[in-house]
């Protein structure tokens, strides 16, 4: 079974190294993403999600194997839902784990949302479009600005 867990600062260690493979897909996107010299890339600064109550990291496990994580940003007076980044490893995709997982979440932040990929990500844009297209009832709106497709809709959490 496909879960949920909240990522406790102790486990910063783990979400990293998660996050270097999630890089490392996403380097043949951005060709500016480059190894470091010892071998790995700069790491993500995460500090906000144990210092900002309106920031929500997760891994996502099916059964007790971790399988990716979900940075959340939760909503702020005008400021939407954010999906911030989004990770399901190679071997787990196309089995609708991220899918069931994406739903999960838009119940647990009810409201507006939005969600942004890039133009070279063309993946990612297929499935966040399946995913809002099903969970909004295809009443969402997109627009294109600056290199991204933003994705704007609701959710309830009935």
């Amino acid at each position: 079974m496909v879960h949920l867990q909240k990522v406790q600062l102790e486990e910063l260690s783990t979400l990293h190294n998660l996050m270097q493979f999630y890089i490392y897909e996403f380097s043949k996107y951005l060709p500016e993403i480059k190894l470091g010299n010892d071998g790995s890339y700069q790491p993500f600064h995460l500090d906000k999600y144990w210092t900002d109550d309106h920031f929500h990291a997760y891994f996502i496990r099916l059964d007790e194997e971790l399988i990716g994580f979900a940075l959340v940003g939760s909503a702020v007076d005008s400021t939407p839902n954010t999906i911030q980044e989004y990770f399901i490893m190679a071997k787990h995709k196309g089995k609708g784990y991220g899918k069931e997982i994406a739903k999960r979440l838009f119940k647990i932040f009810p409201g507006e949302w939005e969600v942004i990929q890039i133009e070279q990500n063309k993946p990612a844009r297929a499935f966040w479009s399946s995913v809002i297209k099903e969970i909004s009832g295809r009443n969402y709106t997109e627009r294109y600005e600056d290199g991204k497709y933003i994705q704007r809709f609701q959710t309830r959490n009935d």
